[in-house]
């Protein structure tokens, strides 16, 4: 068993002029340092807030005449995660880089675990973790001589580096390639590395930036276990990402935002009963049969004369039977069908008119 405190050396008061940026129960709180037992679990560092980690407000950043923030706002209750999903360009870089201090803002308040990043910045930074979207590795140095860096620049000794590294290299499945140079590491390898070296002090707080961009489905499905297990273990997490798929299965809440706004936010049952109702897709054999089987089924539907396509919104399976013997008894031959259940897909479709993989270029200073 042993402690250490990181990055904070001595416990001490909160000066007045931060008292307006904390919440009202904190007033007068002592600061206490990060401790990591010798689990290293997180959320060792006692959370301020009973409710929210993370609380932003109306935050705004533009770079010159780019306004790449307007207004966001959103709040992660402790131990969850949110994801922040959105095309390249939406913001979401930029909302990471002011939550983690690397950025001030232009307008607004953002509050991690009570600090103020503007006001507290110190603070702030000793209670989070954060991965980018590149591997931020040194790529000479081996999978454990990174680990023990991290562990040497948290001013952990040089006994507890080498076993937090330890730790480290088996939790992430690296312990046979802990040895070798990073540069010879496949991309997968390198993101969780990178992950890894986020973890050393094991904050409550975690931002993933894009965790799984660039890597192939097994190393992507492999970084999502270690996700899920990081929040099952009790830690609070951003995750921003452009990939539906993977806010869907990993968030606990999704923010959707696109050109600096959150222009919805909720859990993904929640945005995905927005679209509507699930859709019963049909091919016909002949273009000719369309508007004759948009009459023959109920209102709602829509057609697709290119495709030969009629979508027709249902309850339920229940009412497909209904559907296909109207249209029988109308003569109207069908080539294939399919069920369509409200994806995040639609959702962002249906916000924001286009697709989520859509591309831009979020202007970030050089």
């Amino acid at each position: 068993m042993f402690d250490f405190s990181i990055p904070l050396s001595t416990e001490r008061k909160r000066t007045k002029s931060s008292e307006d940026s904390v919440w009202p129960h904190e007033r007068d709180a002592e600061i206490v340092p990060p401790v990591l037992n010798s689990k290293f679990s997180p959320l060792h560092y006692p959370l301020m807030s009973e409710t929210s980690a993370v609380v932003v407000r109306n935050l705004t950043k533009a770079f010159k005449k780019v306004q790449v923030l307007e207004g966001v706002s959103f709040s992660i209750p402790c131990g969850s995660m949110l994801a922040l999903l959105g095309p390249n360009g939406a913001g979401k870089t930029t909302t990471v880089r002011i939550l983690s201090t690397l950025l001030r803002p232009d307008g607004g308040e953002v509050l991690i675990n009570g600090f103020d990043v503007q006001k507290q910045s110190d603070e702030v930074r000793a209670v989070i973790g954060l991965t980018g979207q590149y591997a931020a590795i040194d790529e000479y140095l081996t999978g454990r001589e990174n680990l023990e860096m991290m562990g040497r620049l948290y001013h952990l000794s040089k006994e507890d580096s080498k076993r937090r590294a330890t730790e480290l290299l088996e939790q992430f499945d690296l312990t046979e390639a802990s040895t070798r140079a990073a540069k010879t590491y496949s991309g997968g390898m390198r993101r969780r590395l990178d992950l890894a070296a986020s973890l050393v002090a094991a904050p409550p707080i975690l931002f993933l930036d894009e965790p799984t961009t660039g890597l192939d489905p097994r190393s992507r499905l492999a970084m999502w276990e270690v996700i899920k297990q990081l929040k099952k273990d009790g830690a609070t997490i951003l995750l921003t990402t452009q990939y539906l798929e993977e806010a869907d299965k990993l968030a606990d809440s999704i923010a959707v935002i696109d050109h600096g706004k959150v222009i919805a936010e909720g859990t993904a049952d929640e945005l995905k009963a927005r679209v509507g109702k699930e859709r019963l897709e049909l091919v016909l054999e002949r273009e000719g049969d369309l508007e004759k089987a948009q009459k023959t089924v109920r209102e709602g539907s829509s057609i697709d004369k290119e495709e030969r396509r009629i979508s027709i919104p249902i309850e339920g399976v229940s009412e497909v039977k209904d559907v296909l013997d109207r249209l029988q008894q109308a003569s109207i031959s069908i080539e294939s069908l399919s069920l369509h259940k409200p994806t995040l897909d639609d959702v962002f479709l249906k916000l924001t008119g286009r697709q989520a993989e859509a591309k831009q270029s979020e202007t970030v200073p050089a």
